[in-house]
């Protein structure tokens, strides 16, 4: 991790299994349109939200009540030029217990100023993380993008993922 990378910090009541139990409920704060599991270690799954932005993630380590991290093997944004904008980052959810509360780092290793997307992507995860992800945390409800009609099946066939 580097000094630029995007990060942001919150800290709630709750315990570590239950941030945990939270950031993994990738349904319940970032979007309704994922397609794929997001709980267990070598999961694959895919983001979607309309035609602005696509993204294939694995996660590649998840320490229950501690760590999380997602590796982005692909991704797509309508907006921007260098079309590798994501790929081979990675989004690291830390969790540590603070006098009574449960703090959450986020971090998206690899989102550096540089990007093109960087504020408009700065933008959205401080929504999702200080936001949505927050109240799933506090009150058992998030805000997380709407189902959108489901992913394309020929986007579900080409990046390898499980069929509802």
């Amino acid at each position: 991790m580097t000094l630029q990378d995007y990060s942001t910090t919150i800290l709630v009541d709750q315990t570590a299994a239950e941030v945990f139990n939270a950031v993994n409920n990738v349904r319940g704060w970032w979007s309704e349109e994922v397609e794929g599991g997001t709980e267990k270690l070598n999961d694959v799954f895919l983001y979607h939200y309309k035609d602005v932005h696509i993204a294939r993630m694995k996660l590649v380590e998840v320490i229950p009540n501690k760590k999380v991290v997602w590796q982005v093997l692909d991704n797509h944004f309508s907006f921007t030029k260098d079309k590798s904008e994501w790929v081979n980052t990675k989004i690291i959810f830390d969790i540590t217990e603070k006098d009574g509360k449960t703090q959450l780092r986020f971090t998206h290793e690899g989102l550096v100023p540089e990007y093109e997307c960087y504020q408009v992507c700065f933008d959205a995860w401080t929504s999702y993380i200080q936001g949505s992800l927050k109240n799933l945390i506090t009150t058992g409800k998030g805000k997380p993008n709407g189902k959108e009609g489901g992913l394309n099946a020929e986007l579900v066939e080409k990046w390898g993922l499980p069929k509802k």
